[in-house]
């Protein structure tokens, strides 16, 4: 009888995390889950601490995710696999920048990329119960020029609303990049490099 294929749960909602682990050859279920219950998301205060960095803040946020992930496994009694979760975020000129709260604050982020670069952050952990191990992917992306239409139409797709710093670089926002340095799946949201590593550091064979 042929061995079963091992399995992850993604602690996360992003449907481009799944695609990313597909891409790889990653068998996971997702942790879905209901307001209210132990280990929701909502647990996890994404609010950054007093002089936070930014390397430390979206560490954190990772393994704050992926233990919650694993309480929502004891809490619903499920088998036994590794929780991988995963946070990105933008680091302009020290500051730490999140997913927008509305579209003004879309539009502000936007202008404040034009034209110049930043840092994109996503840091990923994994736990199985008995460790829980980080790494965090840093690439730099450069924006051209963004004028008020660029902005408007952008926004107006809504594509922004959802994403770290604004936007996704794997759709419309893409023909605002100049240069990239780094992970693109790291941008993304799940650098599969250090995904990689991770996963074959907890004995997933890749």
């Amino acid at each position: 009888m042929a061995a079963s294929t091992p399995r992850i749960y993604l602690a996360s909602k992003s449907p481009r995390r799944r695609e990313l682990l597909r891409q790889i050859g990653v068998s996971f279920d997702v942790l879905t889950f209901r307001t209210g219950e132990r280990g929701d998301d909502a647990d996890v205060d994404e609010t950054p601490f007093d002089g936070e960095s930014v390397e430390h803040y979206v560490e954190r946020l990772a393994l704050t995710k992926a233990e919650a992930g694993l309480r929502r496994t004891l809490w619903r009694k499920l088998p036994r696999q590794p929780v991988l979760a995963a946070d990105t975020t933008l680091e302009v000129d020290g500051d730490i920048i999140g997913k927008p709260t509305d579209a003004a604050h879309a539009r502000a982020i936007l202008q404040r990329l034009s034209g110049r670069s930043h840092r994109v952050l996503t840091a990923i952990a994994v736990s199985d119960g008995a460790r829980i191990r980080s790494l965090t992917s840093v690439s730099e992306v450069r924006f051209r020029p963004l004028g008020d239409d660029d902005i408007r139409h952008y926004i107006a797709s809504g594509e922004p609303m959802d994403k770290a710093g604004a936007y996704g670089i794997q759709g419309r926002a893409a023909m605002f990049v100049e240069e990239i340095r780094g992970s693109y799946s790291g941008i993304m949201g799940l650098p599969l490099f250090e995904t990689a590593q991770l996963l074959e550091a907890f004995g997933y064979p890749l």
